[in-house]
């Protein structure tokens, strides 16, 4: 398929998305979260696609939600709009294939949540988290808190975004939310070779698996209702407070 915003490539049972803005750090911008959605779309038609990488190009994974688009936007953004990510999130989670995501540099926010969405997550050294929707002035949505509290267990993640934590790989593969950590030149690598134990596997075992621990992990945190995130998300856009929290969070961003 075509794509502005995406690498897509295919080789036997194995695929690879790559996030093509690295000179906007894989910011997740409108354009790019339909393209990820299309994707998902596509790989989900191909039944014998088993394992599929997602990745960034550049030096980060994902620096979150394109904060340009909704800073310069802010009151025009439309309630599909705000409800993309949690669009993309949910089509990416449903995926009968495996996910891995290979992870580098900066993991922020949205792109968080993205690698979250996820079956599997290796991340290289250098790579970092943190989520700072609360200093922008706007609340967790997509449906992050539930998936947050999958990963990591309420009481961490509600000091993530609560404290905007910045986490470095180490301590993200001590909490948990990568499976395993390599040197920034080993990533490609490590993701492709486990793509590939994993692709030996017949592809209906997998999707077995896959399904039951979907169905648990739905169970212990349900991200039912979530849609209702981008009212919360519309709200905080428009009040003149979290407007001005955004503001200041933006300067500070280009000031560095």
């Amino acid at each position: 398929m075509p794509f502005e915003h995406l690498i897509v490539n295919r080789d036997g049972p194995l695929a690879s998305v790559v996030l093509d803005r690295p000179q906007r750090l894989n910011a997740l911008s409108p354009a790019l979260m339909r393209e990820l959605i299309a994707a998902s779309e596509w790989l989900a038609a191909q039944p014998d696609i088993s394992v599929v990488v997602l990745t960034g190009n550049g030096r980060a994974f994902s620096a979150g939600f394109d904060l340009d688009a909704i800073g310069s936007a802010q009151g025009a953004v439309t309630r599909d709009e705000a409800d993309l990510g949690r669009r993309m999130l949910e089509a990416w989670g449903s995926l009968d294939a495996i996910t891995i995501a290979a992870v580098q540099g900066a993991c922020v926010g949205g792109g968080m949540l993205l690698a979250g969405a996820c079956d599997l997550r290796v991340a290289s050294s250098d790579a970092s988290f943190f989520i700072p929707e609360l200093d922008l002035g706007i609340p967790l949505a997509w449906g992050g808190v539930p998936r947050l509290v999958r990963l990591l267990g309420p009481t961490l993640a509600m000091e993530l975004v609560l404290d905007g934590t910045r986490f470095d790989a180490a301590q993200a593969l001590a909490w948990r939310f990568v499976n395993r950590v390599v040197d920034a030149h080993a990533l490609a690598d490590e993701a492709r070779q486990w793509a590939e134990r994993l692709a030996r596997h017949p592809p209906s075992v997998l999707r077995a698996i896959k399904r039951r621990f979907t169905g648990a992990v739905d169970a212990l945190s349900p991200t039912v209702g979530s849609e209702r995130d981008a009212d919360d998300l519309l709200t905080a856009l428009r009040d003149p407070q979290a407007q001005e929290a955004m503001r200041t969070y933006l300067l500070k961003r280009r000031d560095r």
